[in-house]
């Protein structure tokens, strides 16, 4: 930080009484006033050097002693001691922290070139020239001091000049940036690292206001020289500093005023860094993105600002990390610890983006390897947010079920994430576990989740047997489709079998009938595992039957009755049936053997 030392005289300015005065031997004869601050100076050493004095003191006669109040004067009693101090002589440093407020003060005293030669005014332009403007961060200091004078600093010129001797340094190629900078990320050291980081600048410029940020952002994307993601990053790093941390925030919204006037200031910069956000997918990543969709509903941030935040999340959601989703609820009614209502928003906003980019288009590669990869992210979630004691059992089936059929290849990490829930709420009423379940496809788990899942416990019993019933089914299947394919491969493989020669050396094929008994030993083999296998998902039914049956006793036990006296009715009726046909026969036979006879 260089700076600029002016006079030679010591500092024998004095306070007493809130009246400020210097130590000398002559009289006071000048008095002013600034807000609640009074000085005591002489007119021989200020008026020679400050248009503004000699013109209101001529305008009084010198026999009065009349004050004169200068309650505007920009920079406050500060900024003009130190032009009363520069007026004495008395030794003063001006850097690019109090040259803002000087060079305002200074205007507005008229200490300029054509009062007197050497002026102060034309020191303070030729500082700022050579000076603060050539280094960096001399110009984020000054342009930072801006903040306090605004209107000051606009008329004069400070602010533009600062802005743009910033964005030529930032648009300098890192190889030639010569200049000190501020850069402090984790694991970064600067003598392992030769080379300048294409960042350097982001922290420095994070401690503008973000109206000041906003002017160098707009500036260096309507260069189009950096690129979108450097442009994000810069962002990200304001937003880092500047809006709080999500468990603080909390935290907070239980304050009075003070907490008002706070989430006021950290809308607007989150409104504005969203407004800034390059339309390049990729410009800042999608847990960022999260972080301040997360933030925006306790700040109270415009649904334009919500929506186009969801928008931006959902095209980028399948960049996004289970930590990412982690987002605590922020809500204070709700004692969840995550908000799956934003994720679910997210994934549906993620849904209709990729049904308007690719209406019907169910068979598209990239879609459906997008649709899988989301599908498998919340899977992943679901398995974190199951372990939370107050996650109901609604927003996690809800959630759950907006994932759609393609967006899973099978139901493992499901099943998963099912079996973690049930582990910690272990009172879960009969109606919950059932809709928790009702979830999960059991065609769609691998044989060995499936094993498990028989064994599970924690399972409910009408589960457990849909998944015995499709085991049986499942093998049932592979047995009929063998039973098709083997006969006619044994016959394909009698053809396809090398010919041999008989005694005489004559070609001969397999005999036929072996070919004929050995299939038929097949088929006896197969139908005495089929009928075992049946006999299994006889087992299976049986036990369906009888959970329904625990259920709901009398219903179905009066059903079972019904059902069964109809059988024996239809059975006797059919022995019945049976018995005459065969008298009718035999009669009929002799009958006729009768005419035969004769």
């Amino acid at each position: 930080m260089k700076f600029m030392k002016l006079g030679t005289r010591p500092d024998t300015f004095y306070t007493e009484q809130a009246t400020r005065s210097l130590v000398s031997d002559v009289q006071a004869d000048l008095v002013i006033k600034i807000n609640d601050t009074t000085y005591l100076l002489h007119k021989s050493s200020l008026l020679p050097k400050c248009g503004l004095l000699q013109r209101l003191c001529s305008d009084s006669s010198d026999s009065e002693n009349v004050p004169l109040e200068l309650h505007d004067m920009p920079g406050g009693a500060d900024a003009f001691e130190l032009c009363a101090k520069f007026c004495y002589g008395v030794s003063i440093n001006i850097s690019a922290h109090n040259f803002v407020p000087a060079l305002c003060a200074a205007k507005l005293l008229q200490m300029n070139e054509s009062i007197e030669k050497g002026n102060f005014v034309g020191k303070l332009e030729a500082f700022f020239n050579s000076c603060i403007l050539e280094g960096w961060k001399d110009s984020i200091a000054a342009l930072q001091a801006t903040d306090k004078l605004p209107e000051w600093s606009e008329n004069l010129g400070i602010t533009r000049k600062c802005i743009d001797s910033i964005i030529e340094k930032i648009l300098t190629p890192p190889p030639q940036v010569k200049w000190s900078y501020t850069y402090t990320r984790p694991g970064y050291t600067r003598k392992q690292h030769h080379s300048v980081p294409k960042d350097w600048w982001t922290e420095d410029v994070s401690d503008l206001n973000i109206d000041l940020f906003r002017c160098i952002i707009m500036a260096i994307r309507s260069t189009y020289v950096l690129p979108p993601q450097l442009i994000g990053e810069a962002l990200h790093v304001y937003a880092c500093k500047w809006l709080p941390g999500i468990t603080k925030l909390k935290n907070s919204l239980g304050s009075a005023a003070i907490t008002e006037e706070s989430k006021a200031i950290n809308r607007k910069i989150l409104e504005t860094i969203v407004s800034m956000i390059p339309a390049d997918r990729g410009s800042v990543s999608a847990g960022f993105l999260l972080r301040l969709l997360s933030i925006s509903g306790p700040l109270g941030v415009s649904p334009v600002t919500k929506t186009e935040l969801v928008k931006r999340a959902s095209i980028q959601f399948e960049e996004a990390t289970v930590s990412d989703l982690l987002c605590p609820s922020t809500s204070s009614l709700d004692q969840n610890l995550y908000d799956t209502e934003l994720v679910q928003a997210v994934l549906e906003s993620f849904l209709k983006f990729w049904k308007r980019l690719y209406p019907g288009a169910v068979d598209n590669r990239h879609l459906l390897k997008s649709i899988r990869n989301v599908g498998k992210l919340i899977d992943s979630y679901l398995q974190v947010v199951a372990r939370d004691d107050n996650m109901p059992v609604s927003k996690f089936v809800s959630l759950a079920e907006t994932v759609p059929a393609i967006g899973r290849l099978e139901h493992d990490d499901l099943y998963q994430a099912i079996n973690i829930y049930l582990k910690v709420h272990p009172d879960l009423s009969k109606a919950d576990k059932k809709r928790l379940c009702g979830i999960l496809e059991c065609q769609r788990l691998t044989p060995e989740v499936r094993a498990h899942a028989v064994k599970n416990e924690s399972l409910p019993l009408r589960t457990v047997v849909q998944l015995l019933y499709f085991e049986q089914e499942k093998d049932s299947m592979e047995t009929t489709s063998s039973k098709l394919q083997k006969p006619h491969d044994l016959l394909l493989g009698a053809k396809m079998r090398p010919v041999t020669r008989d005694s005489h050396g004559k070609r001969s094929l397999i005999n036929k009938e072996e070919v004929t008994r050995r299939t038929s030993q097949v088929e006896d083999r197969e139908k005495g595992q089929h009928k075992a296998k049946q006999s299994d998902a006889k087992l299976a039914l049986d036990l369906e039957r009888k959970m329904v049956i625990r259920e709901d006793t009398e219903e179905i036990g009066s059903e079972k009755l019904r059902v069964a006296k109809e059988e024996r009715m239809s059975s006797s009726k059919l022995d019945l049936d049976s018995k005459n046909s065969i008298q009718r026969a035999r009669s009929k036979k002799s009958e006729h053997g009768r005419q035969k006879g004769r």
